[in-house]
């Protein structure tokens, strides 16, 4: 039983043919974009766990560095690929889907019972009724709170809007910002336009904006930013927010400066290291606005196999496997992140803990905004989105540009 482990920072063509040429049955080929430490661990831990299990199979993996991966998998799914691929779910993996690069693996969803291990990933493994592959890990986003301010202010959690919108107002008049917010980078304000438009619009509908399927000047669009307003316009954000990065509106989250941070279970770390304690850190699940299913952002990594692949049993075997709870918990442990199966171990860690109980009853995930648009509309959007927050009586005006795009990404 061995495992083989190539590190690859480029790819070509020709490499592929030339790894792909040893491929025979009893030996799975395996391109990921694990290059960073903990990744490479948890792909290490899983394909001897899957050769423990399977003596009869030699895993090789491949690993190449995240930006080499997105240019590089195109290349290998179209010439000579491997057996089992890494990449996203969501809007992410539809260009691979529609092109006829990832195989149709619903066969292995219905005989393992996955709809139902895997049902808050379903959704977003889903194409045209079919699923193409299996998710692994995730993590939660949020809104991350001062326990110890909401306290102060005699503030509940807020589980509706008019909750949020009354907390908002009472910490402003307190002279307290409600959200710290760091907008330099621009994706996080796809974080808020992520929830605003899931909870306004349902999951559905936000998958087919960002699908290309809806006009930005659409009167449901119009609706998301009509709540957005409640925030931006009474100052409800961190001034100057647009010259920070989000690590740089940690700061006033842990001086008490500002209250609420809605970001992902990354922000955690820095947040404590900042000096926040558990007894002043909460979590809690962005409010319910409308009566439409409750999905979350949750980033989420996947694994598949090229339609071409040479070693499709053995593919399968691999990601039958990696679905189980015990695979995922033991996965997610190294990973520091979340298993997608509901009935792996929960983690010990609070807030993993509490994004655990959120993602396994959610009704889909979205895959965050510059993962679920193309890369033109990703960009033009957060523009957009970071222009309104500086000028909201800019809107229309936004929203008519990025109409323009989306004609010319998705024509």
């Amino acid at each position: 039983m061995k495992i083989q482990l190539k590190w690859l920072a480029g790819w070509s063509a020709i490499g592929a043919a030339a790894v792909a040429l040893s491929a025979h049955a009893g030996t799975l080929v395996i391109n990921t974009d694990a290059s960073d430490p903990a990744p490479r661990a948890a792909w290490e831990a899983m394909a001897k766990g899957f050769m423990a299990a399977n003596p009869d199979v030699t895993v090789k993996i491949n690993t190449f560095d995240h930006e080499g991966y997105k240019t590089s998998i195109r290349n290998f799914l179209t010439a000579d690929p491997p057996d089992v691929v890494t990449w996203y779910a969501g809007n992410r993996m539809a260009p691979f889907v529609n092109a006829g690069l990832f195989e149709d693996v619903s066969a292995l969803w219905a005989k393992e019972g996955l709809a139902t291990k895997l049902q808050s990933a379903a959704a977003s493994m889903t194409i045209n009724g079919k699923q193409w592959g299996i998710p692994y890990t995730y993590y939660q986003w949020g809104i991350y709170y001062r326990k110890d301010i909401f306290a102060k202010q005699g503030i509940a959690v807020p589980k509706t809007w008019p909750e949020l919108l009354a907390a908002c107002a009472k910490l402003k008049a307190a002279g307290i910002t409600p959200f710290a917010i760091g907008t330099k980078a621009l994706w996080p304000t796809g974080g808020w336009f992520d929830y605003l438009d899931m909870r306004v619009n349902g999951y559905e509908f936000h998958m087919d904006l960002t699908a290309g399927k809806v006009p930005y000047t659409d009167k449901r669009v119009e609706a998301v930013f009509d709540h957005w307003d409640q925030l931006v316009k009474p100052g409800y954000f961190l001034a100057n927010h647009a010259g920070m990065d989000w690590q740089d509106a940690i700061p006033a989250f842990v001086k008490g400066e500002a209250a609420m941070y809605l970001m992902g279970n990354f922000a955690v770390d820095p947040m404590k290291k900042g000096g926040l304690t558990e007894a002043q850190l909460g979590f809690m699940q962005f409010p319910k606005i409308n009566d439409v299913p409750r999905a979350e952002d949750a980033p989420t990594d996947t694994m598949h196999i090229p339609a071409k692949a040479k070693n499709k049993a053995d593919a399968l075997r691999f990601l039958a496997y990696a679905a189980t709870a015990p695979v995922q918990t033991q996965v997610n442990a190294i990973l520091g992140q979340l298993a997608v199966n509901k009935n792996a171990t929960p983690p010990t860690d609070v807030y993993l803990k509490e994004g655990f109980a959120m993602l396994s009853s959610a009704h889909a995930l979205g895959q965050f905004y510059d993962r679920d648009a193309p890369a033109e509309m990703a960009k033009a959007g957060m523009e957009g989105f970071q222009r309104y927050m500086i000028k909201p009586q800019d809107r229309q005006a936004i929203l008519e540009r990025l109409e323009s795009v989306r004609q010319r990404v998705y024509k």
